[in-house]
């Protein structure tokens, strides 16, 4: 009995990933500093890097803390309670707009306990709610619409708020995921790659599957379903229209770069939110416990670190003109139609196999009697769509260009120096092409995430499909770009 219980939790032992233990470790503890070195080392003070990062042999700490802008309270500046309270505010007013706004709802896919979750779907209704109340805001009062006052003026406070709520949340649902009971009826179930029995790692990778809280008032709320498409998303968009605000506080105009990547990030984050009943069949939800992986990952490092380009923008305002837009537009619209293509090819062969658009698609069975695609954009790459949305995510970094600034006391009188409101000048100087270790990471990060995706996706789909995978790696050979990976 003792044995079928266990099962009942999770059905399979999963090996470490993410190097084990040192690297839960070196993620969990690692990125937060990254974080804060981004915040400081890429300024409105003194450049993008500070200068004394281009000069090692003339720098000193408290030349560098006068560069970097660092708190006259130490660390202890880097919260405070006002910025605190106010990111509470607002992670319950999500909560608020949660509940009390229209939705649809849907069950989640099988469970191995056997029962199935419901799901609230009113994400996209709630940031449309939340978005609008800030235009409204921006149209009486421009630029100065204090949210994007104050998110300017306490960035690193904001950023520490939602660090410790993260890592909050991650103690929490794994402190209670020790309360999960074999054939319980909320059909709580624990993680298959969560019970290693190292705490550090099972604390990081998640532990209990899909945890959930009742609040009062608010109801039941899926922790991880609400922060993976709910805070961190909104807060994204939020803080590109800060930006986009401090740009024109600062220097007067606001740039094309910076509205193209405003919008074309706030177009996929409002086309996730529309399509939010379809997060319910990805890895994020079937598979991943919620641990400080994800709780970091969505609350921090998407909003946090996807956002660099328009911080950096609203210092060095950069202007791409009709051929630079038509440019990354195109890089865009590449990346984009190999994305939709080839998902669309795959769930129309999974709807309807005998469907004209994909009836003369090669496939092979396998013993499970599921068909793998053999042909079309599936028989060139395992995953065309990993490649489709890595050309995606060039468009967020090209229009920082050849990325780096410095800023020049009042009355420099430096050629081609943008003046700022205070009558500081920013130059690119020697700081010319730094800056890219700011503005491009993003992109480098991206295509070590779809790779590291892609060897989970191997590994599962190894165990499900066992030697009929191994006959199909053989005929679909390349991961995700064809002749190359």
């Amino acid at each position: 009995m003792a044995a079928k219980a266990k099962t009942s939790l999770a059905p399979e032992k999963h090996s470490y990933e993410f190097l084990g233990p040192p690297g839960a470790a070196a993620i969990s503890f690692g990125l937060p500093i990254l974080l804060y070195t981004f915040t400081f080392g890429c300024n409105d003070v003194s450049g993008c890097p500070a200068p004394s990062l281009l000069n090692p042999s003339t720098l000193t700490v408290e030349k560098l803390k006068e560069e970097v802008g660092w708190p006259s309270e130490g660390i202890l500046g880097f919260g405070s309670w006002k910025a605190t309270g106010w990111v509470l505010a607002y992670y319950l007013f999500s909560l608020i707009l949660y509940r009390v706004l229209p939705g649809t709802e849907a069950e989640g896919v099988k469970l191995v306990n056997g029962g199935r979750l419901k799901y609230k779907f009113n994400a996209f209704t709630s940031s449309m709610f939340t978005l609008a109340i800030c235009a409204a805001g921006t149209f009486a009062q421009g630029a100065s619409f204090p949210i994007w006052i104050f998110i300017s003026d306490n960035y690193l406070q904001i950023l520490t708020a939602n660090i410790v709520i993260a890592f909050f949340l991650a103690t929490f649902v794994y402190v209670r995921s020790f309360s999960v009971r074999p054939r319980n009826t909320e059909f709580r179930e624990l993680a298959a790659g969560g019970q290693t029995g190292n705490i550090l790692y099972d604390w990081f990778i998640g532990r209990e599957l899909n945890p959930r809280i009742t609040l009062p008032l608010i109801g039941e709320v899926d922790i991880k379903e609400w922060c993976e498409i709910r805070p961190g998303l909104l807060g994204w968009a939020l803080l590109n229209c800060a930006f986009i605000a401090k740009q024109y506080n600062t220097h007067g105009f606001v740039t094309d770069s910076i509205v193209f990547i405003t919008v074309v990030q706030g177009l996929y984050i409002l086309d996730g939110q529309f399509m939010e009943p379809a997060i319910l069949t990805t890895m994020d939800i079937t598979t991943d416990g919620f641990g400080m992986m994800l709780s970091f990952g969505d609350l921090v490092w998407v909003p946090f670190f996807y956002s660099a380009q328009t911080r950096y923008l609203s210092v060095y305002p950069l202007s791409l003109g009709p051929l630079g837009l038509a440019g990354v537009s195109a890089v865009l619209a590449v990346g984009f139609y190999i994305f939709r293509a080839s998902n669309s090819q795959k769930n129309a062969f999974r709807t309807n196999p005998n469907d004209p658009s994909v009836a003369h698609l090669k496939f092979m069975e396998t013993k499970s009697g599921t068909r793998l695609l053999i042909s079309g954009w599936w028989g060139m790459a395992r995953h065309p769509n990993y490649l489709g949305d890595w050309l995606q995510a060039w468009p967020y970094n090209l229009p920082t260009g050849l990325a780096g600034y410095v800023v020049l006391k009042a009355g420099a009188g430096a050629d081609g120096a943008f003046k700022m409101s205070d009558g500081r000048e920013v130059v690119q100087g020697p700081a010319k092409g730094w800056g890219m270790l700011f503005t491009y990471l993003y992109v480098v990060y991206f295509a070590i995430l779809l790779i590291h995706r892609n060897g989970r996706d191997d590994e599962k789909c190894a165990r499900k499909y066992g030697e009929d995978w191994e006959r199909y790696k053989k005929i679909v050979r390349w991961k995700i770009l064809p002749g190359v990976y």
